[in-house]
Protein backbone atom coordinates (compact mmCIF):
# COMPACT_ATOMS: atom_id res chain seq x y z
CA UNK A 1 0.00 0.00 0.00
CA UNK A 2 2.66 2.44 0.72
CA UNK A 3 4.54 1.72 -2.62
CA UNK A 4 0.93 2.67 -4.67
CA UNK A 5 0.65 5.89 -2.51
CA UNK A 6 4.35 7.14 -3.59
CA UNK A 7 3.32 5.86 -7.13
CA UNK A 8 0.22 7.85 -7.08
CA UNK A 9 1.68 11.03 -5.31
CA UNK A 10 4.68 11.59 -8.28
CA UNK A 11 2.14 11.17 -10.89
CA UNK A 12 1.04 14.24 -12.98
CA UNK A 13 -2.50 14.67 -14.32
CA UNK A 14 -2.41 14.62 -18.04
CA UNK A 15 -5.41 17.48 -18.49
CA UNK A 16 -5.79 20.85 -15.57
CA UNK A 17 -8.15 20.56 -13.22
CA UNK A 18 -11.00 23.01 -13.89
CA UNK A 19 -11.32 26.35 -13.09
CA UNK A 20 -12.23 27.25 -9.58
CA UNK A 21 -15.63 29.09 -9.48
CA UNK A 22 -14.84 32.73 -9.33
CA UNK A 23 -15.12 34.42 -6.43
CA UNK A 24 -18.46 36.69 -5.64
CA UNK A 25 -15.92 40.20 -6.22
CA UNK A 26 -14.66 39.14 -9.27
CA UNK A 27 -18.50 37.79 -10.94
CA UNK A 28 -19.75 41.43 -10.10
CA UNK A 29 -16.88 42.70 -11.93
CA UNK A 30 -17.93 40.36 -15.01
CA UNK A 31 -21.40 41.49 -15.45
CA UNK A 32 -21.09 45.25 -15.22
CA UNK A 33 -18.45 44.88 -18.99
CA UNK A 34 -20.83 46.11 -21.35
CA UNK A 35 -22.22 43.45 -23.68
CA UNK A 36 -20.97 43.62 -27.10
CA UNK A 37 -23.59 45.15 -29.79
CA UNK A 38 -25.33 42.77 -31.34
CA UNK A 39 -24.79 41.84 -35.03
CA UNK A 40 -26.27 42.75 -37.99
CA UNK A 41 -28.36 39.54 -39.12
CA UNK A 42 -26.10 37.79 -42.04
CA UNK A 43 -27.73 38.05 -45.39
CA UNK A 44 -29.12 34.76 -47.28
CA UNK A 45 -27.13 32.98 -48.80
CA UNK A 46 -26.84 33.13 -52.75
CA UNK A 47 -29.28 30.49 -54.36
CA UNK A 48 -27.15 27.32 -54.97
CA UNK A 49 -25.97 27.23 -58.76
CA UNK A 50 -27.30 23.77 -60.76
CA UNK A 51 -24.61 21.22 -60.92
CA UNK A 52 -23.60 20.26 -64.40
CA UNK A 53 -24.49 16.58 -65.74
CA UNK A 54 -22.10 13.81 -63.83
CA UNK A 55 -20.46 12.01 -66.58
CA UNK A 56 -19.01 8.49 -66.46
CA UNK A 57 -15.80 7.75 -65.26
CA UNK A 58 -13.26 6.57 -67.54
CA UNK A 59 -12.44 2.67 -67.37
CA UNK A 60 -9.24 1.42 -67.96
CA UNK A 61 -9.05 -0.77 -71.30
CA UNK A 62 -9.39 -4.71 -70.50
CA UNK A 63 -6.57 -6.85 -69.67
CA UNK A 64 -8.23 -8.97 -72.44
CA UNK A 65 -8.25 -6.07 -75.62
CA UNK A 66 -4.94 -5.07 -74.38
CA UNK A 67 -3.38 -8.66 -74.95
CA UNK A 68 -5.53 -8.81 -78.24
CA UNK A 69 -4.64 -5.37 -79.32
CA UNK A 70 -0.64 -6.49 -78.29
CA UNK A 71 -0.40 -9.88 -80.03
CA UNK A 72 -2.50 -8.03 -82.92
CA UNK A 73 -5.84 -9.73 -83.57
CA UNK A 74 -7.16 -6.49 -82.81
CA UNK A 75 -6.39 -3.59 -85.09
CA UNK A 76 -5.37 -0.20 -84.03
CA UNK A 77 -8.15 2.51 -85.93
CA UNK A 78 -6.31 5.26 -86.29
CA UNK A 79 -2.99 7.06 -84.59
CA UNK A 80 -1.47 10.30 -83.86
CA UNK A 81 2.53 12.00 -83.09
CA UNK A 82 2.55 14.48 -80.85
CA UNK A 83 6.26 14.54 -80.93
CA UNK A 84 7.71 17.58 -81.18
CA UNK A 85 4.23 19.76 -80.52
CA UNK A 86 3.75 22.62 -77.83
CA UNK A 87 1.23 21.81 -75.79
CA UNK A 88 -1.09 24.22 -77.27
CA UNK A 89 -0.60 22.68 -80.48
CA UNK A 90 -0.64 19.12 -78.98
CA UNK A 91 -4.02 19.76 -77.07
CA UNK A 92 -6.13 21.11 -80.34
CA UNK A 93 -4.69 18.54 -82.34
CA UNK A 94 -5.75 15.83 -79.84
CA UNK A 95 -9.50 17.46 -79.49
CA UNK A 96 -9.36 17.40 -83.22
CA UNK A 97 -8.10 13.96 -83.87
CA UNK A 98 -10.23 12.61 -81.05
CA UNK A 99 -13.75 13.95 -82.35
CA UNK A 100 -12.74 13.28 -85.86
CA UNK A 101 -11.86 9.88 -85.21
CA UNK A 102 -14.63 8.80 -83.47
CA UNK A 103 -17.14 10.43 -86.23
CA UNK A 104 -15.71 8.42 -88.74
CA UNK A 105 -16.75 5.11 -86.06
CA UNK A 106 -13.26 4.64 -84.62
CA UNK A 107 -12.85 2.20 -80.98
CA UNK A 108 -9.89 2.18 -80.50
CA UNK A 109 -6.83 4.69 -81.20
CA UNK A 110 -3.60 5.43 -80.58
CA UNK A 111 -1.64 8.60 -79.19
CA UNK A 112 2.26 8.59 -78.97
CA UNK A 113 3.54 11.14 -77.00
CA UNK A 114 6.86 10.01 -76.55
CA UNK A 115 8.57 9.19 -73.32
CA UNK A 116 10.31 12.43 -72.67
CA UNK A 117 13.61 12.78 -70.50
CA UNK A 118 13.25 13.81 -66.92
CA UNK A 119 16.90 13.32 -66.05
CA UNK A 120 18.38 16.64 -64.56
CA UNK A 121 15.56 18.93 -65.64
CA UNK A 122 14.91 20.49 -62.36
CA UNK A 123 11.82 22.24 -64.06
CA UNK A 124 10.42 19.16 -65.30
CA UNK A 125 9.72 20.78 -69.16
CA UNK A 126 10.70 17.66 -71.08
CA UNK A 127 8.19 14.75 -71.01
CA UNK A 128 5.37 17.07 -70.08
CA UNK A 129 3.41 15.84 -73.08
CA UNK A 130 3.36 12.49 -71.30
CA UNK A 131 2.23 13.66 -68.09
CA UNK A 132 -0.68 16.42 -69.22
CA UNK A 133 -2.07 13.80 -72.32
CA UNK A 134 -3.84 11.63 -69.76
CA UNK A 135 -4.98 15.18 -67.65
CA UNK A 136 -6.80 16.17 -70.94
CA UNK A 137 -8.20 12.24 -72.46
CA UNK A 138 -9.94 12.77 -68.67
CA UNK A 139 -11.19 15.88 -68.84
CA UNK A 140 -14.75 17.23 -69.39
CA UNK A 141 -13.65 18.74 -72.78
CA UNK A 142 -13.13 15.12 -74.00
CA UNK A 143 -15.74 13.02 -71.72
CA UNK A 144 -18.11 12.62 -74.52
CA UNK A 145 -15.44 11.20 -76.47
CA UNK A 146 -13.04 9.22 -74.76
CA UNK A 147 -14.44 5.99 -72.67
CA UNK A 148 -11.15 5.05 -71.06
CA UNK A 149 -7.51 5.11 -71.82
CA UNK A 150 -4.56 2.87 -70.56
CA UNK A 151 -0.82 2.60 -71.59
CA UNK A 152 0.23 1.13 -74.53
CA UNK A 153 2.20 -2.72 -75.29
CA UNK A 154 5.83 -2.50 -76.06
CA UNK A 155 4.93 -3.12 -79.42
CA UNK A 156 3.15 0.41 -79.90
CA UNK A 157 5.41 2.23 -77.79
CA UNK A 158 4.96 0.81 -74.65
CA UNK A 159 5.07 3.97 -71.80
CA UNK A 160 5.70 6.55 -74.44
CA UNK A 161 2.07 5.64 -75.91
CA UNK A 162 -1.67 5.26 -75.03
CA UNK A 163 -4.64 3.18 -76.12
CA UNK A 164 -7.73 5.31 -76.15
CA UNK A 165 -10.71 3.82 -76.41
CA UNK A 166 -13.90 5.83 -78.39
CA UNK A 167 -17.18 6.48 -77.22
CA UNK A 168 -19.82 5.63 -80.30
CA UNK A 169 -21.11 8.59 -81.85
CA UNK A 170 -24.24 9.83 -80.65
CA UNK A 171 -27.01 9.28 -83.73
CA UNK A 172 -28.28 12.47 -85.03
CA UNK A 173 -32.27 12.40 -84.36
CA UNK A 174 -33.94 13.38 -87.23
Amino acid sequence: MALWQSVTRSVKPLRRKPPAKAKPAEEAQATKTPAKPASAPRPAAPPAKPKPPRLPALAPIDRRTLNHVNRGTVAIDARIDLHGMTQARAHDRLIDFLRGAQASGARLVLVVTGKGNNGGDSEGTRGILRRLVPIWLASHELRSVVVGFDEAGRAHGGAGALLVRLRRPQRQSR
